[in-house]
C-alpha cells in the first residue's frame, strides 16, 4: 500500500475546522522543541520499537502530525539557521556545522524568530543547542533571547569523542547567558543535559507565565555521543538510544505540564521536530528514518524529511494529519501571522502554513517547490508537489554501521539528473526522467532559477540575492 494511502485510511487527515482561528487570550505563547539528529520513524506514533514516546505521541492526538515535514539541509548549523531566520541557510551564507572557535556564525543583521517576538514584546528563552556561531557577539543572547543555558555547538565537538582526533577540539563549555558556568562539560555532565534544559524551561515559564513568551528548547541528544540521566538508563527496550529518547519524551511533557500548571495551555502552540535525519552511520546509537532512503547529511527523503508535530488545544484540529508538504523555513512566517508580529524586511523563503494548521478545507502548501542544499552551498535536490528531482552531485553514503557510539565507514556515491514521485515512491527506488522529461525540465528550471538567485557551488554560481554570514575575529 502507498504510504500516503496508508496514512490516509488509518488516520484522520483533518479534524473538525474554522476558517479561522478563535480569539485567543492575547498573542498566543509560541514553543519551539527542536531534537537533534531524530528520525522520522522514532515517534511511537510513526513506528519507534522498543521505546514509547507517550508525550509526543499525546501532541499527535491532541494536535496535528506531519507526514511530509522538511529541513532546508540535513546537517546542524545550516538546518537551525533556516529555522531560525525563515530563509534558505544558501540565502543567509551558512553551510555545514560551524566548529569551535568558529570565525563566521549567524550575521546579526538577520532577524530571527526571537527578535521578531520581541518586537512585540515577547520575553525570549533559549535552552540547549545553539550552533550558529559560538564568539560572544554570536551567541543567542546576542540574538534575540532575552536568556540561555546551553552548549554553543554539538555535543561530540568536545575533547572526549572517540571517534575524533586526539585533541582536536577545545574544552566543550556549558553556557548560561554569555558566561561559561561550566568551561569544560565531562561525561558526567552530559548526562544532565536534557533534564538541566527542561527543568530551566519549566522554571522560564513560570516566570513569564504572564506572557507572552517564546521559549526554543533544543535537546542537544539524540545527537551522539549519547548520555541519559540516571532515571531513565537501562529503563527501555529500545537500548540507549531508546532511553536517550524517553528522557527528550519526558522533557516534552515537563513543559506540557508547566503549561497546564498555569492555565496557558490553550494559549501555547507547541512545536516538535528534529534538525535532520538521523546520523545512522552510529548503528545502535542513532534513530530510524524508515521508511526512507539513506540519513543524516544527504538530501535524500532519509536526510531531509524529519518528523514534526505541531499542538494549540482549540485552534489546530486534534488528531489531524497533514499530508501537504511544509518546512522548518515556514516557522517564522507562520509565527508572524498568528502572533501579528511584523516580518523582517529583508527577503525570506518560508510560507505562512496558517491554513494547513486550521484545517481549513482545501488548503494546500504555500510552495511551488522546496529547495534542500548541503555541503558548501550546494543545491541538490528540490521538491515540487509529488515530485523530487534529484541534481547531479556526489553524496556520502553508509558503507558500515558502527555500534555504542563508534562510528561505522562512510563512501562515495554519485547520482545523475533523477525523478522520483514520492507519492507512490516515498523510497525512491525508482527512477522515473526518461518516463518524465517535462516534469523534469519543468524541476530544472526552478532549480536554475534558484541558483540564480541563491547561489549553488555545484554550478559554480553566485546567487544575486545572497546575504553575508557574520564575519568575527577571536
Amino acid at each position: 500500500m502507498k504510504i500516503r494511502e496508508f496514512f490516509l485510511l488509518t488516520m484522520l487527515l483533518v479534524g473538525p475546522a474554522a476558517s479561522t482561528l478563535p480569539a485567543a487570550a492575547g498573542p498566543p505563547n509560541v514553543v519551539m522543541i527542536y531534537a537533534d539528529d531524530m528520525g522520522y520513524a522514532d515517534l511511537g506514533v510513526q513506528g519507534a520499537v522498543g521505546y514509547t514516546t507517550p508525550n509526543l505521541d499525546r501532541m499527535a492526538a491532541e494536535g496535528m502530525r506531519f507526514t511530509d515535514f522538511y529541513v532546508a539541509a540535513p546537517v546542524c548549523s545550516a538546518s537551525r539557521a533556516a529555522l531560525m531566520t525563515g530563509c534558505y541557510p544558501a540565502r543567509v551564507s551558512i553551510t555545514g556545522a560551524l566548529p569551535p572557535k568558529c570565525r563566521t556564525g549567524l550575521n546579526p543583521q538577520e532577524t530571527t524568530i526571537a527578535e521578531m517576538l520581541k518586537e512585540k514584546g515577547y520575553s525570549t528563552g533559549m535552552m540547549g543547542k545553539w550552533h550558529l556561531g559560538d564568539h560572544p557577539d554570536l551567541l543567542p543572547v546576542k540574538q534575540g533571547f532575552d536568556e540561555y543555558l546551553g552548549l554553543p555547538y554539538s555535543n561530540d565537538m568536545w575533547p572526549e569523542n572517540p571517534n575524533a582526533r586526539k585533541n582536536s577540539y577545545p574544552p566543550l563549555p556549558l553556557i548560561d547567558g554569555a558566561a561559561a558556568v561550566d568551561p569544560e562539560v565531562s561525561a558526567e555532565d552530559q548526562a544532565t543535559l536534557t533534564t538541566r534544559y527542561a527543568e530551566r524551561a519549566v522554571q522560564f515559564i513560570g516566570a513569564h507565565k504572564a506572557g507572552p513568551f517564546f521559549l526554543y528548547l533544543a535537546p542537544s541528544m539524540p545527537h551522539v555521543p549519547l548520555f541519559v540521566s540516571d532515571k531513565f538508563k537501562g529503563k527501555t527496550a529500545g537500548g540507549l538510544y531508546g532511553d536517550v529518547i524517553s528522557e527528550i519524551d519526558w522533557a516534552v511533557g515537563q513543559v506540557f505540564a508547566a503549561l497546564k500548571e498555569h492555565g496557558l495551555d490553550e494559549n501555547t502552540l507547541v512545536i516538535f521536530a528534529s534538525d535532520n535525519g538521523p546520523w545512522s552511520i552510529f548503528g545502535n546509537h542513532a534513530g530510524s528514518a524508515k521508511p526512507f532512503r539513506e540519513s543524516k547529511g544527504t538530501c535524500w527523503e532519509g536526510g531531509i524529511r524529519v518528523p514534526c508535530l505541531m499542538r494549540w488545544p482549540g485552534k489546530i484540529p486534534a488528531a489531524s494529519v497533514c499530508l501537504e508538504m511544509a518546512g522548518t523555513i515556514d516557522i517564522l512566517p507562520t509565527v508572524a501571522a498568528l502572533t501579528g508580529a511584523a516580518l523582517p524586511a529583508a527577503v525570506l523563503d518560508g510560507k505562512d502554513i496558517g491554513p494547513l494548521l486550521r484545517g481549513v478545507p482545501g488548503a494546500v502548501t504555500p510552495h511551488e517547490s522546496l529547495l534542500f542544499y548541503y555541503g558548501n552551498n550546494e543545491l541538490q535536490a528540490l521538491r515540487s508537489g509529488p515530485w523530487k528531482l534529484i541534481l547531479p552531485h556526489t553524496y556520502r553514503t553508509i558503507v558500515s554501521v558502527g555500534a555504542d557510539g563508534l562510528t561505522g565507514k562512510h563512501g562515495q556515491a554519485k547520482t545523475g539528473l533523477e525523478l522520483y514521485q514520492l507519492a507512490e515512491d516515498p523510497s525512491e527506488t525508482k527512477n522515473v526522467a526518461a518516463e518524465n522529461p517535462q516534469i523534469v525540465a519543468k524541476l530544472s528550471a526552478m532549480a536554475q532559477a534558484a541558483r540564480e538567485e541563491i547561489g549553488d557551488n555545484l554550478t559554480k554560481t553566485n546567487g544575486r540575492a545572497q546575504r553575508p554570514a557574520a564575519a568575527v575575529t577571536w
